[in-house]
C-alpha cells in the first residue's frame, strides 16, 4: 500500500490538516480535497472512492471528514484498518471532532500521522505505541535524572558541612585576635604573609584590627592572594562548590563574603526555623464566640497478609469561650457510630457530669449556676479506643509485591478510604524500595517522587474522601526479595473524628436557645505502617 496523504476537511472539501507523505505540491492536495465533496455517492454506505489517479478512503468525524489519499493498487482493506487507527489517534488526542479542537490539536496530530505513516507506508504500531512515543518518557533520562539529583544533594551536604568547618574556624581565629589584639604587633610579624606592618590604631572595644600580627592577616585571608595562606585555598574549594551547584547560594553571607569580625558577634541562621504546621493544607475554620476544637491521634499498625497488629485511637475536644453571655450552656453530641458502640470509652473533666444512660450525650456543668471559663480553653471530653478489630481502619492498604523470573519485581499497591465520614489531605504512602534500584512506574493516581534521604518511594495523594475513595499505583523495580518494601508507611492530615465525635448542637442553660458555634475536627497521624 502507498497513502500518498493522511487530511482532515470539511464536508465542503476544505482542508483543515493534511500530512503529505510523497511529493506533492500544496495545490495538487488542495485540488484532490476541492474535489473529494463531489464524489461521494449518495444513498451508499461505502467508506472509498476512486478517480482516474487516486483513491480516497474516507470516514465521517461528525460535521468533518478524515480521508486517506491513496494509489488505486494499495490495498483497501489495510488502507481502512490504518483509516481506523487515524480516527482511533484523533480521537484520543482531541476531546471532540470540532473544527476549533483540531486547530488547537493540530501539531500533536501531525506527529501522530508521521508515526503511523511513513514515506507511504503503514508502520506496524497501535494506539497505545504511539500514545507513548508522543509522551516521550525515556527511563534512562528519569534515571539520569534521579542520578543527578543525588549528587546535587550530595554536593550541598559536602557544601555545608565546609562552611561549617569555615565558620568554626573563622570562630576560632576571632578568639585568638581578641586575646592577641592588645599586645601590639605580632610574634611573627609581617614575614609569613608576606606585607609589610601597618600601624595599630586605638579602639575604645577590643576589636580585632588589621595588623600584621598572623591572627588578623588570617582572618582577612579570602580577602588576599598569598599562597602561604591555607583558608584562602579552602574559600576556592568552595567557590568550586558553588560553580557545580550553578551559584546557588547556601553560605550565609558572613561566609561568602566575609567582614570585619566583631567578638560580640554570634552567627545566627538566614532563615530561622518555622514550626511546620500539624493541619497541611486543611481548610481554615473561621471561630465563633462559642469555638469547639475536636482532635484525635491514630496510632496503627497492619500486617501484609491482613489483619490488624493494633490500633489505637485517642481524642480530646476542647472548648473556647469569647463571649462571656455565652458562659453557660451545654453541648450535644450527634448519636454515636453503631460501628465502635460500648468499646469507645469516654472521659469528662472533673467539673463536667457524665453522660446518662439511655439518653443524648450532653456535656454541661455538673453545677448548672456555674460557667465555663471565658478567654481560654478547656479539655471538657477525651475518648480512647484500643482493639484489634479490622473493620475500624480508616484507609485500607494492599502491597502486593510479585517477583519475576527475570530479577525484577512487579509491584502492586492500592488504597480504598474505610471511614467515608472523614476526609483524608495531604496523603503520602511511602514504599522502600531494594538498595542501588530504581522503579518504573507504569501508572499510578496521584503523584510520585523518589525520597533520596530513606531511598522510597513517596506517593503523594492530595484529597481521598468519599467521592475519591480508591487510588492504585504500579510498578517495576529490580530486586526479587518482597520484603524489601515493608514497613509502608502512611501520612495524612484528616478532617473529621474517625469515631465519630462531633457536635450536634450548642444551646444555652437558662432558656434552651440554640447558640451559633464553630467546630474544627482533626486526625493526626502518630504512626500509620503495613508489616
Amino acid at each position: 500500500m502507498v497513502v500518498l496523504a493522511a487530511s482532515i476537511c470539511t464536508k465542503g472539501g476544505k482542508p483543515i490538516v493534511s500530512r503529505q507523505f510523497r511529493d506533492m505540491s500544496r495545490a495538487r492536495i488542495e485540488s484532490l480535497l476541492a474535489s473529494f465533496p463531489k464524489l461521494i455517492p449518495t444513498g451508499t454506505q461505502h467508506t472509498s472512492v476512486e478517480t482516474t489517479d487516486v483513491r480516497y478512503v474516507y470516514q465521517p468525524l461528525e460535521d468533518l471528514y478524515i480521508i486517506l489519499i491513496t494509489n488505486k493498487a494499495s490495498n483497501i482493506l489495510q488502507d481502512i484498518d490504518t483509516l481506523h487507527l487515524f480516527a482511533r489517534v484523533v480521537s484520543d488526542l482531541c476531546r471532540s471532532a470540532e473544527q476549533r479542537e483540531i486547530v488547537k490539536n493540530e501539531f500533536e496530530l501531525l506527529f501522530a500521522f508521521d508515526e503511523i505513516v511513513s514515506l507511504g507506508y503503514r508502520e506496524p504500531v497501535n494506539l497505545m505505541q504511539v500514545r507513548n512515543v508522543l509522551e516521550m518518557e525515556s527511563h534512562e533520562e528519569k534515571i539520569q535524572e534521579i542520578i543527578a539529583r543525588n549528587k546535587e544533594a550530595e554536593a550541598k551536604e559536602e557544601l555545608k558541612r565546609r562552611a561549617k568547618q569555615l565558620e568554626m574556624q573563622r570562630r576560632e581565629q576571632q578568639r585568638r585576635a581578641a586575646a592577641g589584639a592588645p599586645s601590639g604587633g605580632g610574634y611573627l610579624g609581617g614575614g609569613i604573609s608576606g606585607y609589610s606592618s601597618v600601624p595599630q590604631r586605638d579602639y575604645t572595644a577590643p576589636t580585632p584590627v588589621r595588623t600584621s600580627s598572623p591572627a588578623p592577616s588570617s582572618l582577612r585571608a579570602p580577602a588576599f592572594k598569598g599562597s602561604g595562606m591555607k583558608l584562602g585555598s579552602k574559600r576556592t574549594q568552595q567557590s568550586a562548590l558553588l560553580d557545580a551547584l550553578g551559584g546557588e547560594a547556601l553560605l550565609s553571607e558572613d561566609m561568602s563574603a566575609p567582614g570585619t569580625p566583631a567578638l560580640s558577634h554570634t552567627p545566627e541562621p538566614a532563615h530561622p526555623a518555622v514550626p511546620k504546621s500539624d493541619r497541611g493544607s486543611l481548610p481554615a475554620v473561621e471561630a465563633e464566640s462559642v469555638h469547639v476544637i475536636v482532635k484525635e491521634f491514630i496510632n496503627l499498625e497492619l500486617m501484609r497478609e491482613g489483619g490488624l497488629t493494633n490500633l489505637e485511637l485517642r481524642g480530646d475536644m476542647n472548648l473556647q469561650i469569647s463571649d462571656t453571655d455565652l458562659a453557660r450552656l451545654k453541648l450535644t453530641l450527634a448519636p454515636a457510630p453503631a460501628s465502635y458502640g460500648p468499646e469507645l470509652q469516654f472521659k469528662q473533666h472533673p467539673n463536667v457530669a457524665k453522660f446518662a444512660a439511655n439518653r443524648d450525650r450532653v456535656v454541661a456543668l455538673k453545677d448548672p449556676s456555674r460557667s465555663f471559663p471565658v478567654g481560654q480553653p478547656l479539655a471538657v471530653l477525651k475518648w480512647r479506643y484500643s482493639g484489634k478489630d479490622e473493620t475500624y481502619v480508616p484507609l485500607s492498604i494492599n502491597c502486593w509485591p510479585t517477583p519475576s523470573n527475570d530479577g525484577t519485581c512487579d509491584v502492586n499497591i492500592e488504597y480504598e478510604l474505610e471511614a467515608e465520614h472523614v476526609a483524608l489531605h495531604d496523603v503520602v504512602i511511602s514504599i522502600p524500595l531494594p538498595d542501588g534500584s530504581y522503579p518504573t512506574v507504569s501508572s499510578h493516581s496521584g503523584e510520585w517522587a523518589l525520597n533520596p534521604s530513606s531511598h522510597s518511594l513517596d506517593w503523594s495523594i492530595p484529597l481521598i474522601n468519599a467521592e475519591e475513595r480508591s487510588g492504585s499505583l504500579e510498578f517495576s523495580v529490580g530486586g526479587d526479595d518482597a520484603g524489601v518494601f515493608f514497613p509502608v508507611r502512611i501520612s495524612f492530615v484528616g478532617e473529621g473524628s474517625i469515631a465519630g465525635v462531633h457536635l450536634a448542637s450548642v444551646a444555652r442553660i437558662d432558656n434552651g436557645e440554640a447558640v451559633t458555634y464553630s467546630e474544627d475536627a482533626t486526625v493526626v497521624v502518630e504512626n500509620y505502617t503495613v508489616v
